[in-house]
């Protein structure tokens, strides 16, 4: 009886020691394909305060965290299922579907840009006279989970790229754990950042030494600045992340053309420039996916809003 106690508890040890080897490979794979794609995560934080900045400081968290549980209703309940089933049974409809999303992202590019150049505005803004706040909130809040989930499927693929040679149970953790920390990541970021002004309204007024209050009158002031700046950034984000997957999606489809002229041009700039080759390169390849991503989100606006009078306003 002892003997046997003691083969079971080296065998509970043996089990265990397995686990915890197997929980630091999950963990190190997920830093790995995380950071793969950290351009995403980049363009999400961007894009993301554009929908919550115009409202009142009291809605910008409660905004913030209900688009926070879309996200991870996103990841986890959506993408996730659908990232393991479609790479174990379907893995040649990843990239179709990615193009779809990424075709997306460049009509809502697109859409904006339009709009700040004084082009037709489809749905309200605070600048329109808004008779049902709550619902105008809720559609801002649907808006921003749909562009998440396009932008999410994107960092999900990237991730599900790196850990192709696990296990399902291990690509299921790794995913799992990338979605989690890229979220509570983003938003946090993005949390920060649209309550910035009252951070520095808050020094301004409590704070006792000059040198405090003169930080809290500089966040007053480049907070404007800055959102304004993001806004901007987060409309070019749709439209590079956007043409960037068609750009990769069309040559892993077979058609190298475009893909091949923004890499070519990408190499031209990097072995001009020297020190700045890898900076000034990839800036070359944003600013081509970008151009490719206003292209086709035009042709999806005019198809949409002048031949199929989808989100046409008569006037």
């Amino acid at each position: 009886m002892p003997s046997g106690l003691v083969a079971l508890l080296d065998d509970i040890s043996v089990i265990a020691k397995a686990a915890a080897a197997s929980i630091d490979d999950v963990g190190a794979a997920a830093a790995k394909a995380g950071s793969k794609a950290a351009g995403v995560v980049i363009d999400d934080a961007a894009v993301t305060p554009s929908y919550v900045t115009e409202f009142t400081p009291d809605r910008e968290l409660p905004i913030i965290w209900k688009i926070t549980k879309g996200s991870l209703r996103n990841k986890l309940l959506i993408l996730l299922p659908a990232a393991l089933l479609l790479s174990e049974f379907v893995p040649w409809a990843i990239t179709p579907l990615l193009m779809l999303g990424g075709l997306f992202l460049c009509y809502e590019g697109a859409e904006k840009v339009l709009e700040k150049f004084g082009g037709e505005k489809h749905g309200e803004t605070l600048g329109d006279e808004i008779t049902d706040m709550a619902g105008f909130e809720k559609d801002r809040v649907s808006g921003a989970i749909r562009t998440d989930l396009i932008l999410s499927a994107e960092i999900m693929a990237i991730s599900l790229a790196e850990v192709a040679g696990e296990t399902l149970l291990n690509r299921a953790m790794i995913l799992a754990a990338v979605a989690v920390v890229i979220t509570v990541m983003v938003y946090g970021a993005v949390a920060l950042i649209v309550k910035m002004d009252d951070i520095g309204l808050h020094m301004v007024e409590n704070r006792k030494t000059a040198f405090a209050r003169s930080i809290g009158r500089g966040l007053l002031h480049a907070m404007p600045v800055v959102l304004a700046l993001l806004s901007s950034v987060g409309t070019l984000a749709m439209l590079w992340v956007g043409g960037g997957i068609l750009l990769h999606g069309s040559h892993e489809l077979g058609l190298h053309g475009p893909s091949e002229i923004a890499e070519s041009a990408r190499h031209a700039v990097e072995a001009a420039t020297g020190p700045l080759a890898g900076l000034l390169g990839w800036l070359t390849y944003a600013v081509a996916s970008a151009i490719v991503g206003l292209i086709m989100g035009m042709l999806v606006v005019l198809a949409l809003h002048k031949v199929l009078k989808v989100g046409h306003k008569d006037h």
